[in-house]
């Protein structure tokens, strides 16, 4: 079991998911230079930048990291300030703003937009492709790792497998093609300036807060049915993901490198709620029977670089269900995962 002690707050789960990996410990020792973090104060960002500090603290070198976002929600700001994370203001959309960031030498680049495309596409696309090239141009000089997502690749059949970085990008939907024209942008930057460049395909990463498997918990949880249309899925420890993005820094190159991000077994719905409604003590029904069109990614490669994730698929599903019947707070960010047309 990798997690030895109850997630009974949220400061005990933000400080769980900030654990340094060793191996990422031994990289902030080799990794020249500051880091700055885009996009932050996402989902996913405020821990990675936690877990960026405390890697490098328990490496015993001098390094920054920056983390820059809008910051709409003043709390993320003060609980990053508190970490010792340096916040900068910028909205990545405005040129001139972009153009007074300081020239770090590692960026992590996670801005996008995913949830409301439908009925608004021209933001959708401004954000996930004029971003990236605002962003790639001013930091030419840079290592930059770009999250992406494995909803670039062609829905899969189960019995076909995850789809490994070699096939060919078949994205489907707006919001899907639009962030293969992040990627797009993101390439042509690397071979026009040479910069180094990581295309970080993850899908999906989940925190006891947000998830597949918090929706699949969630609905057990207040009796609704679970949606079983979309029938298999992968799934990856937030804190695994976070530590793969900053350790695929030294992965950057030009041209882009690519690389899958996920957990290394197939989920089922079916068998995710069956042992959250065991740990629960609480009735599991479905709503539909699993298609034969699933985004399914091969991270084989991930797990022979870094090794497979700390976190195992059942201790996450365990720790989900005990998270949400000890009343865990949601972010109210459902992923959708029982969507595969593309429509978000």
């Amino acid at each position: 079991m990798y997690c030895k002690e109850k997630l009974d707050s949220v400061e005990k789960l933000d400080a769980f998911l900030a654990l340094p990996h060793p191996e990422l410990v031994e990289m902030m020792k080799r990794l020249e230079g500051d880091i700055m973090i885009l996009g932050i104060a996402g989902k996913m960002g405020v821990t990675m930048g936690m877990q960026a500090v405390e890697a490098i603290k328990a490496a015993g070198v001098e390094k920054k990291v920056y983390g820059v976002a809008r910051f709409s929600n003043p709390e993320e700001r003060v609980k990053l300030d508190k970490a010792g994370i340096i916040t900068i203001a910028c909205d990545l959309m405005e040129r001139e703003q972009v153009e007074k960031l300081p020239q770090i030498p590692n960026v992590i680049f996670m801005a996008g937009r995913k949830f409301g495309t439908g009925g608004s596409e021209e933001l959708t696309w401004a954000m996930n492709v004029l971003a990236p090239a605002l962003v790639a141009e001013h930091f030419k000089e840079s290592r930059i790792v770009a999250f992406s997502t494995g909803c670039v690749y062609p829905l899969m059949s189960v019995k076909e497998g995850g789809c490994t970085e070699e096939v060919a990008p078949a994205p489907v939907g707006e919001y899907s093609q639009s962030c293969l024209g992040r990627e797009r942008v993101f390439e042509y930057y690397s071979k026009k300036n040479g910069t180094k460049i990581l295309l970080f395909r993850l899908n999906y990463s989940v925190d006891l807060r947000y998830g597949v498997l918090h929706d699949i918990g969630r609905a057990i949880w207040e009796g609704r049915e679970v949606n079983n249309t979309v029938g298999y899925f992968n799934v990856i420890w937030q804190g695994d993901a976070n530590a793969a993005a900053l350790r695929a820094l030294e992965l950057a190159d030009s041209p882009c490198a690519v690389l899958n991000v996920t957990g290394p077994e197939t989920a089922t719905v079916e068998r995710a709620a069956k042992i959250m409604g065991e740990v629960m003590g609480k009735e599991v029904k479905f709503a539909g029977t699993p298609g034969d069109l699933n985004y399914l990614n091969d991270a084989s490669r991930m797990c022979s670089l870094f090794g497979y994730p700390r976190m195992s698929l059942e201790e996450m599903i365990r720790l989900q269900a005990q998270w949400i019947a000890d009343g865990g707070i949601s972010i109210g960010k459902p992923t959708h995962f029982e969507v595969n047309n593309g429509k978000f």
